[in-house]
This record gives C-alpha cells, structure tokens and sequence, in this order.
C-alpha cells in the first residue's frame, strides 16, 4: 500500500488521471455497451414491447444494486483518505463492513422485490401489454441482483486501492458473457424476455464472483477477514452518510422513471417509453467517458485530501472538469452528426425510426457542462463531506427532472419530457458551479 500512497500523493495529476480515468472509462463503455446489445437484440429478436419492457426493468434492478454501490462509494472515500494518512487498518476495517452491509442489505431487498414483484412493476410503468413481459423479465433477472450490488461495492474499493485495471475487467467480463448467453437464450434457444433475463442475470453472477476472486488472490491488498465483519458505529456511520449519497442519487433516478414512464405512457403511449429505452442506452453508453472521468478522480482527490495537499486537490478538480468538458462536447458533435443512424443499430421499426432522433437530440443538449455537475458531486463525496454532495447529486434528477418531467408534458405532450433534460442540467451546472467554487475559495487555499 505505500506504492500506491506514495504514487497518489506525487504523481502528475493528469497522469494519474488518465490511469484512474481510463480503465474506468472502458469499464463502463463495455457495460454500457452490453446494455445496448441487450435492447438491440430484445428490440430485433422479440419487439418493441421488449425494450420498453427492459426500460421499466433494469431501473428496479439497479436501484437494488445501488445499496452495494453506495457503500462502495462511501466506503473507498473512508479507505482512499485512511491510505493518504497512513491509517491502514481503518482501511481494512472499513472493507469488512462494506462486505456484511452489502450482504445483508441485498439479500433484504431481494426478498422484498420477489414478494411484491408485480405491485412495484407498476409502479415503476409496467403497464398494459408490457406488463407479462416486464414480469417474465424480472422473475429471472432479480435472482442475479445481489451478485451485482456485492460487484457494485467491490469496483471503487479496487479502484481505492490503486488497481483501476482490475476494477475494470471486472465490468468487462459480465458484459462479453451476456452478450454471448443472449445470442443462444434468445436467438438460439428461443427463450425470449426470460432467455434475455437469465442471460443478464448469469452476467451479474459472474461480475460478483470475479470480484469476490480478486480479494481472495494476492493482487489485493485489501483481504477478506472474517474480525472485520464485526459492524464499527462510526464506520457504519460514515459508509452511510457518504454512500447515502449515491443510494439516493439511485433512487431519484428511480423515481425519476416513474415519472417519466408515467408522463410518457399517458402523452405518447407504450411507443414513447420504447423511444425513451433507446434514449436511455445511448445516453448510457455516450456518457461513459465523462463518468469514467469522475470515477478516476474520485481516489486521486480522495488521497490528497487525507493528505492535506490542497493544490493538488484543486488541480485534479481543473483538470477533471477540462478533460470531462472536452469530452462532452465530442459526444454532442457526434449526436448531431450521427443520430439518425445510432437508431438504425437499435430497430428499423419506422415510427421509432421517425420519433427517436429529434427526441435524443434535445436529451443530449447540454452535454458539454455535464462534467461540472459529477465533478462537483464527487468532490464533497471524496471529501467526505455528505449534506453537500447529496444536494448536488439530487439536483438533477430530484429536485429539478422529476417535477420538469411531470408538468412540462401537460403543455407540451411528449415534448415536454425531452426538454426537462437540457433545462435541468443547465440550472444543476449552474448552482454546482456556484457551490464547488465556495467551497474552494474556503476550504483549499
């Protein structure tokens, strides 16, 4: 562990940067990537019910999973300042609660969503000739839920510990698999949304278990003891606080779907939801290198805070936000460029072919600035600030999305939901802005 202090705590920021960001980035793209393999071969090989049936879906799943994710998060902020300050066995510590939080609470909310599966469904959209399809789904997909929220929680603490590689073969390897096991559940076995469950659900089994191997081989330096299962107070606390943050991030995105399923539904039908999925993948995938560029900046800003290096604190902030704003505007060029075909990879349906473009193209409006706003977030997360980091996470999607989304569409139909993107992530960057440069002038000179 010295290594990785000593090389967090001296190297150039942009270098450590690009190898923090980098294999993040890929991790995520290939996720992502599998996502959208997934709904083009649902969307080719079923119908169009079955994207909108996974768009109703996966959100569920994930806000699930988003309890590992969160104490992952929270738990490799704890672990990234303890290394800065040399207090390794905080570190070891911390690691021990995040396995028994992550275990119990997914087991809970796993039983939960199988005893009221169809209710939450619903909720969630599943509505009229959706609904079998959506549950044939879930029935199957639910089952690989823990495997994915134990991955959730070990991919940042790999990241903490200086190993982004491995952090991402672990998101690479669920995602080759799935693709492969769709191909024969769906196209060759003709098992249809249960064959694209099982395959999704076997994936997340195998991302869990690849990290669970990981911590047991020598290349982790953080191990598997049984002492540190024992819940800490304060730990706990702090997980919670920190990685709070990203559960509720989730579950604003939650009920975000709710919301836009419903506002959807109700002006444009089960068509507008299947445009929507195809929004959503792309979104997914086009936006996975900004989110590799908070991903990477999360330990390197989490290291020198602990610390106590202020100007390479404030630099890796720089130049984040530089990187990730660079990239944004390359993804919004392509956008416009390519849109039209992006939807023929997806179906040659001719209404989605003719509704979808446009659509994606306001969605994706302000995608230059979005850095600004996981920047921000991620900051006061590495800090190990909570009040301010969960504000600025629910500053998209709680407290601007979610009511945009509902009464914008009730003046203008559908086109209200495309445009509560841009005008909500234009106000969060602005007010992200704002706050992020407070805390700087206060609190890093």
């Amino acid at each position: 562990m010295n290594k990785f202090a000593s090389n967090l705590g001296t190297e150039k920021i942009s270098k450590l940067l690009i190898k923090q960001a980098v294999p993040a980035t890929i991790g995520i793209l290939v996720m992502s990537l599998n996502m959208i393999v997934d709904t083009i071969f649902v969307g080719q090989w079923i119908g169009v019910l079955a994207i909108a049936a996974i768009t109703v879906v996966l959100p569920i799943a994930f806000l699930i999973s988003s309890i590992g994710m969160g104490i992952g998060i929270g738990g490799s902020s704890i672990i990234s300042r303890a290394l800065g300050a040399n207090k390794f066995e905080k570190a070891f510590l911390t690691f021990g609660n995040q396995i028994c939080l992550t275990v119990i609470l997914a087991i809970l909310f796993v039983t939960l969503g199988n005893v009221f599966g169809v209710p939450i469904l619903n909720l969630f959209g599943a509505k009229g000739a959706i609904l079998p399809i959506a549950s044939d789904y879930f029935g199957v997909i639910i089952y690989g839920v823990p495997f994915l929220a134990f991955a959730m929680m070990g991919n940042p603490v790999i990241r903490a510990e200086g190993k982004p590689k491995f952090a991402m073969y672990a998101m690479m390897v669920p995602a080759v698999l799935n693709i492969l096991l769709d191909v024969l559940f769906i196209k060759i076995f003709n098992w249809g949304m249960w064959g694209a469950g099982l395959a999704t659900s076997l994936s997340f089994a195998s991302c869990g278990l690849y990290i669970l191997f990981f911590f047991f081989s020598s290349k982790s330096e953080l191990k598997i003891i049984a002492k540190n299962f024992k819940l800490d107070f304060n730990i706990v606390r702090e997980i919670v606080e920190l990685g709070g943050v990203s559960v509720v991030r989730q579950g604003a995105i939650s009920i975000l779907m709710i919301v836009l399923n419903y506002s959807l539904f109700t002006y444009g039908g089960e068509i507008s939801i299947a445009v929507f999925g195809i929004i959503n993948r792309v979104m997914m995938f086009a936006l996975s290198p900004v989110l590799g560029v908070s991903q990477g900046f999360l330990p390197v800003a989490g290291y020198n805070i602990g610390a106590e290096k202020n100007d390479r604190v404030k630099e890796t902030i720089k130049k984040s936000i530089y990187f990730g704003s660079i990239i944004g505007t390359i993804i919004f060029i392509g956008i416009v460029l390519f849109k039209e075909q992006i939807i023929w990879i997806f179906t040659n349906d001719a209404t989605l072919l003719n509704k979808t473009p446009n659509a994606m193209l306001i969605v994706f409006l302000v995608t230059p600035i979005v850095t600004m706003q996981l920047i921000g977030s991620a900051y006061f997360q590495a800090a190990g600030k909570a009040f301010p980091a969960l504000f600025l996470t629910l500053l998209k999607q709680g407290i601007f999305l979610i009511p945009l989304a509902y009464f914008l569409p009730m003046y203008y139909g559908v086109n209200g939901v495309w445009w509560s993107f841009p005008i909500a992530d234009t106000l969060s960057t602005l007010i992200t802005i704002w706050v992020l440069k407070r805390e700087v002038d206060k609190n890093l000179q």
